[in-house]
């Protein structure tokens, strides 16, 4: 029996309870779903249920008195063995020994489609994450992002939600002006300008530029600027595109700064503030009333010399978002980026929207080590390490893996040691490696005549770890709902490495496979399937990582 089967027995149980009378509620009083966890100890059951204390006060009873109300409709429910109610009105149930081991065969049948909800149908979510500038290489918070952004995105689509990938380019402003004058420089054989870019990429890709346009020398200086500004930015733009390509992010929608400008986005909707009041000029430049939407003070939106600030662009390019379509906005910003929630939804209340369409996530910093040192220079980039650096030593999987498997809040340090190693205390090895024996396990167990369509008796899955895995898979598409909900697709993670610890487990303890001259049995089939279930589920949790799911290790 699966979360949600339960979950709608639970429901139709009470509403039976109510219509015979036994609880003072009308029908439009009672929760559209009754939800179910599983309990912290095993010995509290397998599954437990708050319904009595979310809904006792609608009933004027104790929850412990509405729980026991509710008792003798739940043990009418078959998949149900026992029911107790424990502390101030929790519900604790345990299964029937068939009904729990059912599940595998549920999942096994389900295939891809396991863990899959549509809690989130029918949102249309714009979720922007990288968004690094086209003046050099992904840097490794670049990379953090998107690892965490791409698997964020995959976990909300698994939720129903229509996703837009968004990358925005910045390639519009004063960084755009330093990039070309390093370009320039290093053209020149000059030093980097102050604030300028540095690093082996500047000298290669100034060196390409003047290869492809020979005349580039007869031009005058501003001429030349242009020119560095123009391939510059595009070569960026594509090597950018392809460094992400290769670690399997690709984006829907590539939204340039720039366009905002030049086709006068910005503009309107600066006249649009100004007529309905929300900026108002103050020591020559155009300020907007950002403190009154909970900012912490006003910020300029047209400076005093008439160009416009940063948030012109980020105000206009919301309302393009929300013209698109989307329902919420989703921006996964840096560590130096706190004062961007505020302005943000400052911004969207202004322009007469509601500020909960803009949502900010904020990451903090990663750093590399090797040998209990620090990382701390790039070959290519000179003063940053990059994506392609952090690939190149440890691999797609194991960086996608160990970028999304901590908290955003914290700074995250990266072990290439550890990451690079075949061995389990490489978490990313210790999942894929469970997910390859399962694979192992289920070719055996072919060539030892044993196959899923020879039967399945689930009550036959009566081990502790059987009891243990079941349940953990029986919990993979709630993980997956409160991952999202939270956007924390670090609980993905984690959740699959106890996944399979409790798989290895199960296999040290659990034959599939008979040994020599012994029969092949029911529970031996049972096992089976409960082994592809696993390795369902596992591989299911990878794909939402981008991670790949090896048949063989």
């Amino acid at each position: 029996m699966t979360p949600e089967e339960l979950s709608q027995a639970l429901a139709d149980a009470l509403n039976q309870a109510v219509a015979d009378g036994a609880l003072p509620l009308a029908l439009a009083d009672l929760p559209t779903t009754v939800l179910v966890e599983r309990p912290h100890q095993a010995e509290h059951g397998d599954w437990s249920t708050n319904v009595a204390l979310k809904t006792a006060k609608q009933a004027a009873l104790s929850p412990r008195q509405f729980a026991q109300v509710l008792v003798p409709y739940f043990e009418r429910i078959p998949a149900i063995a026992s029911v107790q109610i424990a502390g101030p009105g929790f519900i604790n149930l345990t299964l029937a020994k068939a009904a729990a081991g059912e599940l595998a065969r549920q999942v096994v049948l389900a295939g891809s489609a396991y863990g899959r909800t549509s809690g989130q149908l029918g949102q249309a979510i714009n979720l922007e994450f990288v968004s690094a500038n086209p003046t050099g290489p992904v840097h490794l918070a670049g990379a953090r992002w998107a690892a965490v952004g791409d698997t964020l995105a995959r976990i909300l689509e698994s939720q129903g939600a229509r996703i837009t990938r968004e990358y925005y380019f910045n390639d519009h402003g004063a960084q755009i002006d330093r990039f070309a004058a390093s370009l320039y420089a290093a053209a020149q054989g000059l030093d980097t300008p102050p604030d300028g870019y540095g690093g082996r990429y500047i000298q290669d890709l100034a060196d390409q530029i003047v290869q492809e346009n020979p005349d580039i020398t007869g031009l005058s200086q501003a001429a030349q600027l242009e020119l560095f500004r123009e391939h510059g930015t595009a070569v960026m733009f594509t090597e950018i595109k392809r460094s992400l390509h290769q670690f399997r992010v690709d984006f829907d929608v590539y939204f340039h700064e720039q366009s905002l400008h030049q086709s006068g986005a910005v503009s309107r909707v600066v006249e649009r503030l100004k007529e309905s009041g929300e900026l108002y000029l103050q020591d020559g430049a155009w300020w907007l009333k950002s403190s009154a939407y909970g900012d912490d003070r006003d910020r300029v939106v047209i400076k005093q010399d008439g160009v416009p600030a940063y948030i012109a662009g980020d105000i206009a390019y919301f309302e393009d978002k929300r013209a698109r379509g989307a329902d919420l906005a989703i921006y996964l910003l840096g560590a130096d980026h706190h004062g961007y929630i505020a302005r943000l939804k400052a911004a969207a209340a202004a322009l007469g929207d509601n500020p909960d369409r803009v949502e900010v996530l904020i990451g903090q910093m990663v750093f590399l080590a090797r040998d209990g040192q620090k990382v701390k220079m790039s070959k290519r980039a000179g003063t940053v390490v990059t994506l392609e650096d952090l690939v190149e030593s440890i691999g797609v999987d194991a960086a996608r893996y160990a970028l999304v498997r901590s908290s955003i809040d914290s700074n995250l340090e990266i072990d290439l040691g550890l990451w690079a190693s075949q061995s389990n205390d490489n978490p990313v090895y210790y999942v894929q490696y469970a997910h390859a024996r399962t694979r192992a396990v289920a070719r055996n167990a072919a060539e030892a005549g044993i196959q899923r369509d020879g039967g399945f008796d689930p009550a036959e899955l009566v081990h502790p770890s059987e009891a243990v895995l079941l349940g953990l898979i029986a919990s993979f598409p709630a993980t997956i709902e409160r991952a999202g909900d939270l956007r924390e697709p670090h609980r993905v993670a984690r959740y699959l490495e106890d996944l399979a610890s409790a798989y290895h487990k199960w296999y040290d303890q659990c034959r599939v496979i008979p040994r020599f001259g012994e029969p092949i049995t029911e529970a031996n089939r049972a096992r089976l399937w409960l082994n592809d279930a696993t390795g369902q589920v596992l591989a299911n949790g990878l794909g939402l990582l981008g991670v790949d799911a090896p048949e063989r290790m």
